[in-house]
């Protein structure tokens, strides 16, 4: 089952994608064509976390040492945008980049996981660009500021339940920028896999219904082309990220606008149904 949100005009509505339409999962009646819709980020998270340097290849182009540890940090949810939404080049930083990844969606609310159950609490799998401000990221240890910004964390375009994805462990991602491929791995490559990324959250706090775990990114991202930094992300760039069996994600850099302020979240506790 492919799971959105999506506004035909009358607001944000939960939805299921179904051979081309989008079907109100509170209305099955109200179907529109999925091109006559706006697909908006198919879940407002209470909590969006990420895991760093979780890819071998990563971790050396990175030029660092492999940390003892999983390495976590928050996105603050105002980051949050939807597929085909822009994505903003800082007024304090043109230091953008990008970082295609696999996300999960916990579907229930959780605590103290065992790895071997961890699928059970999983609602499903999104697309996510952990859009990175290389210059503000590294300023502080926890990395949140540099990852936070607004527009920084598209998601999308819909959740790809487990029985219909299959195993998670085995999917191709693939990011391009501009149509040129510069990311191409396999979660298969991932050093913590998704289970055991639960496993380790819930055993220091609960997860919930909505929460989003980006499950980081392979080689290829734009700080580690050379020379520096010719790799990274320009005003007019299109970012597109693709995951086997879910799709696309396609995000396109804007100069920031005047008196943006992100849009109020309105988190839907019991939106997997």
């Amino acid at each position: 089952m492919r799971l959105c949100r999506f506004d035909a005009g009358a607001g944000p509505r939960p939805g299921i994608v179904r051979d081309g339409h989008v079907v109100d999962r509170d209305n099955p009646a109200d179907q529109h064509p999925l091109d006559e819709v706006r697909l908006l980020a198919p879940t407002q998270p209470r909590k969006f976390l990420a895991i760093g340097l979780n890819y071998g290849d990563h971790i050396a182009e990175s030029g660092i040492d492999a940390p003892e540890y999983p390495v976590f940090f928050n996105k603050q949810v105002t980051c949050v945008v939807g597929p085909d939404d822009d994505v903003h080049m800082p007024r304090v930083s043109t230091l953008l980049d990008f970082e295609g990844e696999l996300a999960i969606v916990i579907g229930t609310r959780c605590r103290h996981v065992p790895e071997d159950r961890a699928h059970e609490v999983i609602a499903g799998y999104t697309i996510t660009n952990d859009v990175s401000v290389r210059d503000w990221q590294l300023r502080t240890p926890t990395m949140t500021i540099g990852k936070s910004f607004d527009t920084h964390g598209p998601l999308g375009p819909w959740i790809v339940t487990g029985d219909e994805l299959g195993d998670p462990h085995q999917l191709g991602l693939k990011t391009y920028v501009n149509g040129e491929l510069r990311q191409n791995g396999s979660t298969s490559e991932m050093i913590y896999n998704c289970f055991q990324q639960i496993a380790h959250l819930s055993a220091a706090f609960t997860l919930e219904p909505g929460d989003v775990i980006a499950t980081g990114t392979p080689a290829g991202i734009g700080a580690a082309r050379q020379p520096f930094p010719d790799g990274l992300l320009k005003v007019g760039d299109e970012v597109r990220i693709a995951i086997d069996g879910i799709g696309e994600l396609r995000n396109t850099v804007v100069e920031e606008p005047q008196r943006y302020l992100a849009p109020e979240v309105h988190v839907e506790a019991a939106w997997v149904r």
